[in-house]
């Protein structure tokens, strides 16, 4: 395998592997790993607006042939679904384990054995879905797993709220960053996603993941081994603000950046308590800017 397609957890080494591990661990006892910055102790059993504690809690693990088509290959994503979250927004359609946590507590050897098991299963990839508020957890599984050779691309799927300070953790761990750009800006995070700083926060995210990572790259089959890859949901009335969303990604993150101009939104949980939300989107929205995004030269990803 080219030293450019190694996986970059296996680049960096257990030794430095280890010693982000400690530094995210550190932070459980006083929590600033996203901008809620809640600072309890989950050690201590405190629990913040995640409401999780000291160990992961992981809702389920399998192989996904859902995703995006550079994500499944032939053997599937390795997803893992983690509890909680650290965005409650009102149209989640997993609210179950987003928004109640559903879910098992593992130890860090028991998640390592799911990302193992995922590896042996064909999974080109694992896929670590809403894994901001278990950084130190997932880190303290990398560890085992990579000493018993873990050797696939590791994908960080997110809702895009993240803390600069928490991603310079993850970099050279990290292989695909995959973030959602919910909004174009503050207000709309607040009143839907009990965010009150979501688009300011997340741009500049988006922008450091970038410069991690660099654009998206694929291998002779069409899989992504590293990169960017940015979720934007078109939601109903234009609240996303999705041409602004798509102007921000050409002019500050990359000319060329891999869009998944997403049309799944649907009125789930608690939307229907919102005028705006209650309804769905149209195929001429979707259509109109999976337009845009080819218009402004971006590489439009999942059709």
């Amino acid at each position: 395998m080219p030293a450019d397609r190694l996986p970059r957890y296996v680049e960096l080494g257990a030794k430095q592997l280890e010693e982000r591990t400690r530094a995210a661990q550190a932070l459980l006892n006083s929590c600033t790993l996203c901008p809620h910055l809640c600072r309890v102790n989950r050690t201590a059993g405190e629990r913040g607006f995640c409401r999780m504690g000291a160990q992961a809690v992981v809702a389920s693990g399998g192989p996904h042939y859902g995703e995006e088509r550079e994500l499944v290959g032939g053997g599937g994503s390795g997803t893992i679904f983690f509890s909680g979250c650290t965005l409650r927004c009102v149209f989640c359609q997993n609210w179950q384990i987003s928004w109640e946590g559903q879910g098992v507590a593992l130890p860090a050897e028991e998640v390592a054995r799911v990302m193992l098991g995922l590896a042996r299963r064909g999974c080109v990839n694992i896929n670590l879905v809403s894994p901001t508020h278990f950084v130190p957890q997932i880190l303290a599984a990398l560890c085992i797993a990579l000493r018993r050779g873990l050797h696939v691309p590791l994908v960080y799927n997110t809702g895009g709220y993240e803390l600069p300070e928490t991603l310079a953790l993850l970099d050279g761990v990290v292989d695909i960053y995959m973030p959602d750009i919910k909004y174009a800006d503050d207000k709309p995070g607040a009143l839907y996603s009990a965010a009150l700083d979501y688009a300011s926060r997340t741009k500049v995210a988006v922008c450091e993941m970038q410069r991690q990572v660099g654009d998206l790259a694929v291998d002779k089959h069409g899989v992504a081994y590293r990169g960017l890859l940015i979720r934007h949901l078109v939601m109903p009335n234009d609240l996303a603000g999705t041409e602004e969303v798509l102007r921000f990604v050409t002019r500050e993150v990359s000319p060329h950046a891999a869009v998944n101009v997403m049309a799944q939104y649907r009125p789930a949980h608690l939307a229907s308590r919102y005028p705006l939300l209650d309804k769905c989107v149209s195929t001429l929205e979707v259509q109109a800017a999976k337009k845009l995004t080819k218009q402004l030269g971006m590489r439009v990803i999942g059709g």
